[in-house]
C-alpha cells in the first residue's frame, strides 16, 4: 500500500532531496510540499498520512501541534529539541494516542551506527571529548547529532561507575574548553565546504580510540528517512532516535 507523504522545510537542503527520495520511491507518494509562505492544510486536504520536518527550531512544534492534532505522523529531522520541547511533544501525542512520532538527532545509517559504538567505548575510557563540524548555515550548536552521542556516552559512563574525567585546566578563554553535554566537552566547527562530520575521541593510559562519521553528500541521509516514513505509524507515541528503527 502506497504511503502518502508531506515535506516541511520542501524548498530547503534536506527537504528538497527528501522530496525527490520519496518521488523515487514505489511505495511512497509525496502529496505535499510546503515551506515558508504555504498554509499547513494542505497536509490535511491532500490526505497525507505521513510527514517529514526539516524546517527550524523555532517552527517545528507549531507544525508538528497540527499534523498530530489531525492524526498525521510526524518524522521530525529539525534539530534543536530539548527536555521541555520533547516533553510538550509527549503531551500532544498522549491526546492523540494513536500517532506516532520520531525524532531523530541524525538519519544517517552510519552516523547512528558511530553514536552506537560510541556508547559501548565510553565506558573503557578515561576521557572523552566531541568535535562536530558542519556547515555555516546551521542554526544550532552544538548539533542535535552531538548532543544526542554526549548524553549517551555520559550514560554509558554513569553506568560503568566512572569517576570524572581528568581536566587539570586552571585558566582558559570563554569556551576553548568547549560545551559540556553531561560529562563530554563537544566543540562546534562551522566551516563553508562541510556537510556534516563528527569524531568522538577516547583516550586512556597509552592509547586512544577515534570514531569518525562523515556525510559528503545529503544523499546519504535518505536510506534513514526513507525507513523512518515507512515505520512511524507503525509506532504510535515518541520514538527518539532512528536507531529504535534499526533493530540494533
Amino acid at each position: 500500500m502506497t504511503i502518502k507523504v508531506g515535506v516541511l522545510g520542501a524548498r530547503g537542503r534536506m527537504g528538497s532531496q527528501t522530496c525527490s527520495a520519496i518521488k523515487g520511491a514505489s511505495d511512497l507518494e509525496l502529496v505535499a510540499s510546503i515551506d515558508l509562505g504555504d498554509s499547513l492544510d494542505l497536509l490535511r486536504t491532500s490526505s497525507a498520512q505521513v510527514v517529514v520536518d526539516f524546517t527550524h527550531p523555532d517552527a517545528v512544534m507549531k507544525n508538528l501541534e497540527f499534523a498530530i492534532n489531525n492524526g498525521i505522523h510526524v518524522v521530525v529531522g529539525t534539530t534543536g529539541f530539548d527536555d521541555a520541547k520533547l516533553n510538550q511533544l509527549k503531551s500532544l501525542l498522549a491526546k492523540n494516542s494513536h500517532v506516532g512520532a520520531l525524532v531523530a538527532p541524525n538519519f544517517g545509517l552510519g552516523a547512528v551506527l558511530m553514536m552506537q559504538f560510541a556508547a559501548k567505548a565510553a565506558k573503557f575510557f578515561e576521557s572523552a571529548e566531541i568535535i562536530e563540524l558542519h556547515h555555516p548555515e546551521k542554526a544550532d550548536a552544538p548539533s542535535g547529532t552531538a548532543s544526542r552521542t554526549a548524553e549517551l556516552i555520559s550514560k554509558s559512563r554513569r553506568e560503568a561507575e566512572l569517576p570524572a574525567m581528568p581536566d587539570k585546566t586552571s585558566s582558559a578563554v570563554a569556551g576553548a574548553r568547549g560545551a559540556k553535554i553531561g560529562e563530554v566537552p563537544v566543540h562546534s566547527i562551522r566551516l563553508r565546504g562541510l556537510v556534516a562530520h563528527q569524531e568522538v575521541l577516547f583516550g586512556d593510559q597509552g592509547e586512544t580510540l577515534s570514531i569518525r562519521h562523515d556525510s559528503i553528500d545529503r544523499s546519504g541521509f535518505m536510506p534513514g528517512v526513507l525507513l523512518a516514513i515507512r515505520e512511524v505509524a507503525k509506532r504510535p507515541g515518541l520514538t527518539f532516535g532512528l536507531e529504535n528503527y534499526m533493530e540494533l
